[in-house]
């Protein structure tokens, strides 16, 4: 929620010191998130990969009761 607060704040003050440019902003924006899309992804898969070897390694140490 703050985030977007912020984000709305930025873009008011964008919009009266230079109202081209928020305009632009504003038309540009969901082309950004599109485009932005597949590296999210990428990034959701590379970090589950990582998750998935990590408890693949840490297997024989929970199984053999380490960590009690």
């Amino acid at each position: 929620m703050g985030r977007i607060l912020l984000l709305m704040v930025a873009w008011c003050l964008l919009l009266v010191l230079c109202w081209p440019l928020a305009l632009l902003v504003l038309v540009l924006f969901p082309f950004v998130w599109l485009v932005s899309l597949p590296f999210r992804l990428a990034g959701i898969v590379v970090g589950a990969a990582f998750a998935l070897l990590r408890g693949l390694l840490y297997l024989p140490a929970r199984l053999l009761g380490a960590g009690r």
